[in-house]
């Protein structure tokens, strides 16, 4: 028979259970949490971060996965973009033989592109052939022919976001300089589920500018898109060795984490170590860190992506890529709420705070109208040429 005592030690026992249970549970929850960070780290980890190299043909890159992988990490690179697709077409090089071979050489290994938006749902499903080979990300390269094609960027967004999942990442490569080609869907591309990195073609010697000037024009411009920018630059057209570790310098001073080079085929002797040189910084510069300012009656798919961080902020506005009176009206609205000067511009401190929420998603696809309000005629925008002032009309090659 139970002593008098029992019922005390009884009581202070279910006392003591619950402390021990809620100490396992939070043991449990902060092991859980830990996983969960670590797993997070790893995919937003990103594929581009560090020094890599475009290859456009193997044949050119020695034809092998050993050729590749001792030339590039004896050269201090660290990742690869091969091509994969062009248009609807898959390209035979690129294998899950090759990536595993490239990876069991610590090389990581992207694929990329080239699409033109005259079948955007065949383009999508080449495209996603990449995550079936092993590739570690996709790299989307869109240039003039997608020029006024809203749907179809939409439509090859969403198909190829069903095909690779939510979380496979996606990169985005194009023109530098986007105010030379207001009506690309960036918006699209660089949107809600679309490409988390932006590789914009800063291919200064082709352009006609100076290195400092190209970095300048092209962050501005990429800025508002508010995605991580990882600069793409060139080993051709005669770029000098100085020119190289200039352009890293600069990369170093905009914060980007990763800089590649197009391309391997036209990289030759010592142009190697320069461009994957430590530099350091651009001794006496600082980078500047503004958006463009954007005044009433700009047009452009700039606005538009304003226009849709606004209605991500749950403030009414049109999504026709121009800021006339009741988008201006709509951006003091939000300036107010937020309590910065009330210009009705877009301007460094509206943009930061846009940037704040992911913009929302136009299903240009289901629209009756399919193309911005900024567009008159899809097939006169894809007639005109204009990205011929600031780089050669290559299809098929950033």
């Amino acid at each position: 028979m139970p002593g008098k005592n029992f019922t005390r030690r009884r009581a202070r026992a279910t006392e003591v259970r619950p402390r021990l249970r809620i100490v396992r549970f939070v043991g449990t929850l902060v092991a859980a949490l830990a996983v969960f960070l670590t797993a997070a780290a790893a995919v937003s980890a990103s594929p581009v971060k560090g020094d890599g190299m475009w290859i456009w043909r193997m044949s050119d890159a020695g034809g092998t996965a050993e050729s590749v992988a001792n030339k590039a990490t004896a050269e201090g690179y660290e990742w690869v973009a091969i091509k994969s697709g062009d248009g609807i077409d898959p390209w035979s090089q690129f294998t899950p033989e090759l990536v595993q071979e490239l990876e069991a050489r610590d090389l990581r290994v992207c694929a990329w592109v080239f699409v033109y938006g005259d079948k955007p749902l065949g383009e999508a499903k080449m495209s996603a052939g990449a995550k079936e080979a092993g590739a570690e990300c996709l790299i989307i390269d869109a240039e003039g022919h997608y020029e006024g094609r809203y749907a179809a960027a939409d439509k090859y967004m969403r198909e190829l976001r069903k095909l690779v999942g939510k979380r496979y990442r996606l990169g985005f490569t194009s023109f530098p300089y986007l105010d030379f080609h207001p009506s690309l869907p960036v918006s699209v591309f660089l949107g809600r589920d679309g490409a988390k990195f932006n590789l914009p073609q800063i291919y200064w010697k082709t352009i006609g500018d100076t290195v400092r000037e190209a970095y300048e024009h092209t962050y501005v411009w990429n800025r508002p898109y508010g995605r991580r920018i990882f600069p793409l630059g060139q080993t051709y057209d005669g770029v000098t060795k100085p020119e190289l570790r200039n352009f890293r310098r600069h990369a170093n001073e905009f914060g980007a984490k990763g800089v590649s080079w197009w391309a391997w085929h036209t990289t030759v002797g010592t142009e190697w170590d320069a461009a994957a040189a430590d530099v350091g910084k651009v001794e006496g510069y600082d980078a500047i860190k503004d958006f463009v300012h954007l005044n009433r009656g700009a047009k452009g798919d700039f606005v538009l992506q304003a226009q849709q961080l606004l209605r991500a902020h749950k403030i009414g506005s049109p999504v026709s890529g121009k800021l006339n009176k009741k988008t201006s009206d709509a951006l003091v609205k939000f300036q107010r709420r937020k309590n910065i000067e009330q210009t009705g511009d877009l301007n460094n401190a509206t943009w930061n705070k846009l940037l704040r929420r992911e913009p929302v998603r136009i299903r240009w696809d289901k629209r009756k109208q399919s193309t911005p309000g900024f567009i008159r005629n899809a097939a006169a925008v894809r007639s005109i040429t204009p990205f011929e002032v600031e780089l050669p009309f290559t299809p098929g090659i950033p």
